[in-house]
């Protein structure tokens, strides 16, 4: 038996019906403009679209506008495969740009790491990488980002672990950076991942806060005999090429006097073989010559001269003999 409140009047059936069919048709049209709606789908210039129908690989879609069956038959997953990406360890940006600022949280457990001198450093690296292969990507394997994560933590490790901490935090970095990119991407082929690893960058390396200020101490230090020994080789470098030189030059003008010396003594000889030749062959002539010769060399350098005719019997009587000249 129904029992109605007296206030309260009876439901007027037909007009709910009539208020029904008057927004059935609105209702419809929403309903089909959702489906229209979720058909088409845009492919953005640096993606790649792979459709599933029901979460089955069907087809991949290059950038532009395209049609699918709406959800849940197909959906639409998009991989930036012209867009290089990146994964941090050790550090977390919050807000890059101009002024980054970073995460204050600890990161040890990715950054800490031992040394082949067993030693401790704390390295932080940056991998970028793009998607080579987006089936690979998507479908080969589970939950890919941790694993590559995972990947890049065992591939430093082994590097590192081969090193030495000087390597590690001065002069091996891009070494190891070099050789960690190699290893990593032998091992995303190995996976089958489709992930082309582009750099490795360190970001930074330090020793532990604990033994910071022991290890800068020894790092000076040894600046400073790396300072010293280059000093040293700056001198050596400054000194011993210049003595060679020196050496060297005076080698080489004892060569030429020799030389010359020999030279001038060979042309000597043939000279005086050329001369004995014409003395045999006129005698009274070359020797007159010889004569003429030497005094043309000798009388220009004598300052006193006496000239004495060879047919005079006395000398002249007033050529003062003794160096006083008679008045």
């Amino acid at each position: 038996m129904e029992i109605r409140s007296p206030n309260i009047p009876p439901p007027n059936t037909q007009e709910i019906k009539r208020q029904f069919r008057s927004l059935l048709p609105l209702v419809l049209i929403f309903i089909l403009g959702a489906i229209l709606w979720n058909c088409w789908y845009t492919v953005e210039p640096e993606e790649v679209g792979m459709v599933l129908r029901f979460g089955k690989f069907a087809r991949e879609t290059h950038p532009g506008l395209h049609f699918k069956f709406p959800a849940p038959v197909e959906t639409v997953i998009k991989l930036p495969i012209q867009r290089q990406l990146k994964e941090e360890f050790g550090f977390r940006t919050e807000i890059p740009g101009v002024r980054t600022r970073y995460s204050t949280r600890s990161y040890e457990q990715e950054s800490l790491m031992l040394t082949g001198d067993l030693n401790v450093a704390v390295v932080e690296w940056i991998t970028q990488y793009r998607i080579r292969n987006p089936y690979k990507f998507l479908f080969k394997v589970k939950d890919l980002r941790q694993t590559f994560r995972d990947m890049n933590e065992a591939v430093m490790r082994e590097v590192v672990g081969d090193k030495t901490v000087t390597d590690v935090l001065t002069i091996g970095r891009q070494e190891i950076a070099d050789e960690v990119k190699q290893k990593l991407q032998k091992l995303c082929d190995q996976y089958e991942t489709g992930i082309v690893v582009e750099q490795i960058v360190l970001q930074d390396a330090n020793p532990p806060e604990p033994v910071k200020p022991s290890f800068n101490e020894v790092n000076q230090a040894q600046q400073e005999k790396e300072k010293m020994i280059n000093d040293a080789w700056a001198e050596y470098n400054r000194v011993i090429p210049k003595a060679k030189g020196q050496a060297l030059q005076m080698i080489q003008e004892a060569k030429g006097y020799a030389t010359d010396r020999v030279n001038r003594a060979k042309g000597d000889a043939l000279f005086f073989e050329e001369m004995l030749k014409a003395y045999k062959e006129a005698p009274e002539v070359t020797r007159k010559r010889l004569f003429l010769e030497t005094v043309g060399k000798l009388y220009p350098k004598i300052k006193k001269k006496i000239i004495i005719d060879e047919k005079l019997k006395s000398i002249i009587p007033l050529l003062s003999l003794n160096g006083k000249e008679k008045p």
